[in-house]
């Protein structure tokens, strides 16, 4: 009796043994596969960390960059004030000298044709010239518009004439004054108004909203991670 009951718990030991060496391996396995999770989730939040970062970093440099070029033109224009200009007087006064390129090192001298515009302000009362744009202010303080340079005169006199007869048509236009008086001319358009503004600061603001939230959304699922694992550790 003794040794078959020393068999039986020799075998029940075994078994036991063997169950805990199966239940070691599954064990094994599961913390093996957890770890590999755990760690390719890692990756997974350094990369979009990194990547939230990134884009906010691209985002400051182009409020750096739109702020030295588009917002500092549109905050030192001094044609501020909308209004609307009736034509007075639009007269072809001659012919400009504009020069244009043929090649490498090869410049060539074309013309086109000089429009004068004067215009009266409704709410001054005070007549100017009027310009297309601030570039055309400063290529040229005569005429109202300036076409690029090309080859064929015709097709920039063709232009011209057109710019000539719409505003011999439509003679009540809006534009762009001074109202401190420092500058007699008043524009068509502005380079650099409020739209163009608001449209380009929009990607850089939406880039920056983007990288903020990617940032919070992963800070936000560490937190929660951490929170489900100290949740686990008190049930056990």
């Amino acid at each position: 009796m003794f040794f078959v009951a020393g068999a039986r718990n020799a075998a029940g030991s075994g078994r036991e043994n063997e169950r805990r060496s199966i239940y070691q391996k599954f064990r094994d396995v599961d913390l093996l596969d957890k770890k590999k999770t755990v760690t390719a989730l890692k990756a997974g939040e350094d990369r979009a960390l990194l990547l939230g970062l990134g884009m906010i970093l691209c985002s400051i440099m182009m409020y750096f960059v739109l702020g030295i070029t588009v917002i500092r033109s549109y905050a030192d224009s001094v044609w501020t004030e909308e209004g609307t200009c009736v034509v007075i007087n639009s007269t072809i006064t001659g012919d400009m000298n504009c020069s244009y390129s043929c090649g490498s090192d090869c410049w060539r001298v074309s013309r086109y044709p000089c429009l004068q515009v004067y215009v009266s302000i409704n709410s001054t009362g005070r007549i100017s010239r009027l310009s297309h744009n601030e570039e055309t202010q400063d290529a040229s303080s005569e005429c109202v518009y300036v076409p690029r340079c090309q080859k064929d005169s015709a097709a920039m006199h063709a232009v011209i004439v057109n710019i000539s007869e719409h505003l011999k048509t439509n003679q009540h236009i809006s534009c762009y004054y001074d109202p401190g008086e420092q500058q007699e001319a008043v524009l068509l358009t502005r380079l650099y108004d409020h739209s163009v503004v608001l449209h380009s600061l929009l990607w850089p603001s939406c880039t920056l909203t983007l990288g903020a939230l990617i940032i919070v959304m992963v800070k936000l699922t560490q937190y929660l991670s951490r929170l489900c694992e100290e949740i686990g550790r008190i049930k056990r």
